[in-house]
């Protein structure tokens, strides 16, 4: 009797507040099995598998995406078919929730059933991240990296390419695999950044050392990688070794902000680091690169920007479970200050749409290693990736959120610098990769 009065509660509740989602193309499937369906449904997408009677109540209520990311890493509910087609229901809750806020109806509902649920038993493993000091300091910005990239480097190999590339591929082709995508990537930046043999470049934020391998080896450069995990500096310095580029090639555990190189780099790159600088620090930051930089010589800065909606998202899911005091600024911003600095903005290049891609590669090859995955890490671990990516993957696709490679170049005196008159040679000759 108690199931059946729960079930129906939860029943009026979904016909209330999704009797205007048109199409419909989600069902709900209750703890005990039995399902809901809307009308006019066909063929759903996705199924919603309740497991906590109260689960419901208690997203509605107020419902944040912390809230619902908790719910699926522990448990409360689950998703089975497209998890994609979880993410418009988002949108559609903070369209509809104003009309729900001065409903006494909806308010007795939620609360009553919120008070008469019983709670479910939560998987267990990995909690929200807890970090102190001031933000952006050189010691928290260490744990917050530790935090996300110091799982061991077999979980990351589960649904990453073998360079290990963890940043936006580009693919030339909607038929391009993920490694042959990720290598058109760096090969695009080494390209844009012009590397010639003996050069020295800087890397910050190198990951696992995939870009400091790959330029080391085919573009004969001197390269500096740092990054502040110990995983990533370890793994990448044990492969250096293996690939016999000891004299080329070096991994150092070290913030951008401690590099002290008496001879300046003819060329820095950032690859996917620049979301963990902060809105506050990106003076710091470009100032540092000005500085670590050879007047004529080029900065390719590639980084994941917010739109013009912008706002420092602080206790969203992705700062709590993900990359907890990451900032996405928007590219008007990033691109002010570099000039503010001294550099000059010669090429900004999206590849927004390629991201969508890159993180439906990756979805798909943690969801195929599942059993793998779970061999290494945990059930929450693994259910906050595949749904920090798969959201990724969502707010990409509708522009919510865009990656842009942006090359600077610190020029010489009366705007002086090597570059070519167009960027066409760039893209010649990409068929001899292959």
């Amino acid at each position: 009797m108690m199931e059946q009065r729960l079930i129906s509660e939860n029943v009026v509740l979904l016909d209330q507040v999704f009797r205007d989602l048109k199409p419909a193309y989600f069902k709900v499937r209750f703890w005990t099995g039995e399902e809901w369906n809307p009308p006019g449904l066909e063929e759903p997408k996705v199924t919603i598998v309740i497991k906590n009677p109260g689960i419901l109540a208690h997203l509605l209520a107020f419902p944040t995406d912390v809230r619902f990311g908790e719910a699926y890493i522990y448990d409360d509910l689950d998703f089975e078919g497209d998890i994609y087609a979880v993410f418009p229901l988002g949108e559609y809750l903070r369209k509809i929730y104003p009309r729900f806020l001065t409903s006494p109806t909806f308010w007795r509902k939620v609360f009553k059933l919120r008070m008469s649920a019983r709670r479910a038993r939560r998987l267990e493993g990995r909690g929200a991240a807890k970090l102190k000091g001031k933000v952006h300091s050189i010691e928290r910005d260490k744990q917050a990296i530790s935090y996300h990239y110091d799982l061991p480097p077999e979980f990351y190999a589960c649904y990453l390419d073998p360079m290990m590339v963890y940043s936006c591929a580009y693919f030339r082709s909607y038929e391009d695999d993920l490694a042959t995508a990720q290598k058109n990537k760096m090969e695009l930046i080494c390209r844009k950044l012009r590397l010639r043999p003996g050069e020295r470049v800087l890397d910050i934020g190198c990951g696992w050392g995939g870009f400091v391998i790959y330029a080391a080896k085919k573009y004969r450069v001197k390269i500096l990688g740092i990054t502040l995990s110990e995983n990533q500096a370890k793994f990448a310095q044990e492969w250096i070794k293996r690939e016999g580029l000891e004299d080329l090639a070096e991994v150092r555990l070290l913030d951008y902000r401690q590099v002290d190189e008496k001879e300046p780099f003819d060329k820095l790159v950032s690859i996917g680091m620049f979301e963990h600088v902060g809105s506050s620090k990106l003076w710091t930051y470009f100032r540092k690169a000005w500085k670590l930089l050879k007047p004529g010589g080029l900065f390719l800065n590639h980084g994941i920007a917010a739109d013009w909606s912008w706002r420092i998202k602080r206790w969203s899911f992705t700062d709590r479970y993900v990359f907890p005091d990451g900032e996405l600024v928007p590219i008007y911003k990033t691109l002010t200050i570099a000039e503010k600095i001294g550099f000059e903005i010669r090429d900004v290049e999206s590849l927004r749409e390629h991201y969508v891609l890159t993180l439906r590669n990756w979805v798909k090859n943690l969801e195929n290693n599942y059993d793998k995955v779970r061999q290494i890490v945990d059930e929450p671990t693994y259910r906050v990736w595949r749904l920090y990516m798969a959201g990724s993957a969502y707010a990409f696709s509708i522009n919510e959120q865009s990656v842009f490679q942006t090359l600077l170049v610190k020029n010489r005196e009366r705007g002086e610098n090597d570059l070519p008159l167009t960027r066409e040679d760039i893209y010649l000759n990409w068929d001899i990769l292959k």
